[in-house]
């Protein structure tokens, strides 16, 4: 535990934003989980456990819950956003007012907001300007974190301040934290991973080899890497526990939200069926549909992506797809260029 104690809310009472509060808890920082379900609050403060989210993971007895969101942000040093990307500017516009001078905000949701193509931070920028902001992505499937499992991840910000906070506030003996600059590449690695792990999951359900298993999670980060670049970002971020540690994890772990929707399309049934089943906000499918129409308008080839999209809205066969995938000029293996 460090030395300096933070105080500490974290807004979004989900799998992960559970799993954060409960590592600030252990570590004996004083913290805050804001939700919106009263039960939920209850059965956390009282029982100490996350049923929904989180069954059979018994919660640090220091974690307190509440459904008011100015109590659990009140004289907090550092707050983290773990809210799905649909909730983000709403719930942002209200913290907006509650926030004590010089606190840190950190993202950690994995999404994209459809008006202007924008990131969390973005969104979270636009509504609180002055916010001292820092972005958090890493291969940190929620379940094996709060099983206190060892893994790693990444805090990226322009302030140093930031990331060298988050790493003394969460540094613990399972739990490693690196630093970057390329937030915005952070998000990109976060957002974008999704739709591959969707892609992955359908792979798996058809029984694919290990060979077009390696063959999809590269050139998924070709993909990635070849739109990132485009929109701005650090190629190098890509290579990073972000980028190739989260698309492993993610294209890989029934843990995967994503990946289980695409086991089930690849089983043949209903996506709404799917996402219904599922109970949890599966941000790769959203992703998708941005994802494609702003490929287009950029120019980049992203035939993945644009097969997945046939897959799920255009109603093609799975056969068609990887046919037509199969079909299209060979280009170059590694190639990070502009388009």
């Amino acid at each position: 535990m460090s030395e300096k104690l933070y105080r500490v809310a974290v807004l979004g009472g989900g799998s992960f934003g559970t799993a954060i509060a409960n590592i600030v808890a252990d570590n004996g920082h004083p913290v805050h989980l804001w939700l919106r379900s009263e039960e939920r609050a209850l059965e956390i403060n009282e029982k100490h456990e996350n049923e929904a989210y989180l069954p059979g993971i018994a919660l640090n007895p220091a974690l307190r819950a509440t459904t008011d969101l100015a109590t659990a942000v009140e004289s907090a040093d550092i707050v983290f956003v773990a809210v799905p990307s649909k909730s983000c500017r709403e719930v942002c516009r209200t913290l907006a007012g509650l926030l004590s001078d010089n606190c840190i905000l950190v993202s950690t949701t994995k999404g994209i907001e459809a008006d202007g193509f924008k990131l969390m931070s973005q969104v979270i920028h636009e509504e609180i300007p002055n916010a001292r902001l820092g972005v958090m992505s890493g291969p940190n499937l929620a379940k094996e974190l709060a099983d206190r499992q060892i893994t790693a991840t990444v805090i990226a910000s322009q302030d140093a301040e930031v990331t060298e906070a988050i790493q003394t506030l969460l540094q613990c003996s399972y739990f490693r934290v690196y630093a970057g600059e390329d937030t915005y590449g952070l998000e990109l690695c976060g957002a974008l991973k999704n739709v591959y792990a969707i892609c992955s999951g359908i792979a798996a359900a058809m029984g694919v080899g290990s060979n077009t298993q390696g063959v999809l999670l590269t050139r998924s980060l070709a993909e990635m890497c070849r739109f990132a670049v485009n929109k701005g970002a650090d190629p190098m971020t890509f290579m990073g526990l972000a980028g190739v540690g989260d698309l492993f994890v993610t294209c890989t772990s029934p843990l995967s939200r994503n990946y289980r929707v695409g086991f089930a399309l690849g089983q043949g049934k209903d996506l709404n069926a799917v996402v219904a089943e599922l109970g949890q906000v599966a941000e790769g499918v959203n992703t998708l549909r941005l994802l494609k129409d702003q490929a287009e308008q950029l120019g980049v080839y992203m035939p993945l992506a644009s097969g997945l999209y046939d897959i799920i809205y255009n109603e093609k066969s799975l056969d068609d797809v990887v046919a037509n995938m199969m079909s299209a000029d060979q280009t170059r293996d590694v190639d990070f260029s502009l388009r």
